[in-house]
């Protein structure tokens, strides 16, 4: 399982739960010799202190400084198979991400007990500032004991920031017996402000056809501010991040069918919480919302095996359908299993990034993505590389593309390719890293 990664930009700007900051560590270090990477953990640089911050409004700024950091969910660790090795958090900088000023979240350290016993399981979900602090918090899931008789335990717990970042254990996030909906774990849990009230709220699964809509703030002890009865739903996946899709000051969000791939819906927020189906989607393995086409409202990409299906100007009203395109093109001509989108070169429309196979990324016109120009980001390393996240790390107001290339339990590494005006993203990595780090103490 891994953080919620896509990313919308414009206007109704909506990044994924996968970053964090910190200053005062000077520069990030640029790229030079990839075999350098990964770094055994012996020869790792010492870890440097998390900057102290004082609450900001920046997305996933776990300290407050006004940065953006990363969460890393899946470490390598000293051998394979071992157990998992936890949640790395890197925090950023003035000048981006700092790999030094690190911190590792461990279930032993991190994650309250549950009938005396550490969990297992301990992965990034969602993040934004539940209690309203000006600390972004973080929500994990785990995996507490259930003997599979009656409904069972909530898995959801919050790490809450602070001026020295996710400080401290976390807590298990109250979800009160009138908004769930039979025997399901509640999971899937998206970030927004879906009834318009200034306050971070969190939406999950609680079956099949009903949403769990937990309104913010909420306290220390993982209670939220008021919970209603579940909320009819067009799937069961809940989707994030949520964003502004219809642009009249509350937060939507995806919903999909079922867990895989095939079908979804945008359901739209208002007073009583997101419970209306602004807009069905074509079926397909992943969706990402953004700015693709310059209209009033925000579009969605939707990826197949064989093509991304692009919608335009995502209706408002009950069960709309979009319409397929803002010009001829209504498809391109790209395998979309995995996508995620961002304004890389600060024009105001979002650029499509897939990374099914290879990473491309499709710069953003006023009729929406092209092919023409695309750009094909090689990352340094071999092996199987991702996307992390979208965001801007360096704070000079464009995306920055965050990558992972993976080659076995062991052995990994990070990438950051910066946003430029001048060509979407930078084809050299201004900072790169092995999340082999986090095993030096």
């Amino acid at each position: 399982m891994r953080l919620r990664r896509h990313t919308v930009t414009g206007s109704a700007a909506c990044c994924a739960v996968l970053l964090l900051a910190a200053c005062g560590h000077g520069p990030a270090h640029a790229t030079k010799d990839a075999s350098a990477t990964p770094v055994r953990a012996a020869q790792a640089p010492a870890p440097l202190p998390v900057p102290r911050g004082r609450g900001s409004e920046v997305p996933d700024d776990f300290n407050g400084d006004g940065h953006r950091d990363l969460v890393l969910d899946a470490l390598v660790t000293a051998e394979s198979h071992a157990d998992d090795a936890g949640i790395g958090i890197v925090y950023g900088s003035p000048r981006g991400l700092v790999p030094e000023a690190r911190q590792l979240l461990t279930p032993a350290k991190h994650a309250a007990p549950v009938d005396g016993r550490s969990p297992a399981v301990f992965e990034a979900e969602a993040a934004c500032d539940l209690d309203g602090d000006g600390f972004t918090d973080l929500v994990v899931t785990t995996d507490p004991p259930y003997d599979g008789q009656g409904r069972p335990p909530v898995p959801l717990q919050l790490l809450f920031g602070s001026p020295a970042g996710l400080a401290g254990r976390a807590v298990p996030l109250t979800v009160p017996d009138r908004a769930r909906y039979g025997n399901d774990w509640p999971e899937r849990p998206v970030c927004g402000d879906f009834d318009g009230d200034g306050a971070e709220d969190l939406v999950l699964h609680a079956s099949t056809g009903r949403l769990s809509h937990l309104r913010g703030p909420f306290t220390r002890e993982g209670d939220p501010h008021a919970a209603a009865a579940p909320l009819p739903s067009p799937g069961e996946a809940p989707t994030g991040p949520a964003a502004d899709v219809n642009r009249d000051g509350y937060d939507d969000l995806v919903v999909r069918a079922s867990a895989g791939p095939g079908k979804a819906a945008v359901v739209l927020g208002g007073p009583d919480g997101p419970n209306r189906t602004g807009t069905t989607l074509p079926t397909g393995v992943d969706v990402a919302l953004g700015a693709f086409g310059g209209g009033k409202a925000l579009d969605a990409a939707v990826g197949t095996l064989d093509g991304t299906a692009l919608r335009y100007d995502l209706p408002t009203g009950d069960g709309g359908t979009a319409r397929a395109s803002s010009s001829e093109r209504a498809t391109l001509d790209t395998p979309g299993t995995m996508l995620d989108a961002a304004d890389f070169d600060g024009d105001g429309l979002s650029e499509l990034v897939s990374s099914g196979s290879g990473v491309r990324v499709y710069p953003g016109r006023g009729t929406g993505p092209t092919t023409r120009d695309a750009v094909t980001v090689r990352p340094s390393s071999s092996g199987t590389t991702r996307v992390l996240t979208a965001g801007d790390f360096d704070g000079d107001g464009l995306a920055d593309l965050v990558l992972r290339t993976y080659r076995g339990d062991t052995e990994d590494t990070v990438e950051v390719h910066r946003g430029t005006a001048k060509g979407v993203v930078t084809a050299r990595a201004a900072v790169t890293f092995s999340t082999s780090q986090f095993l030096t103490p």
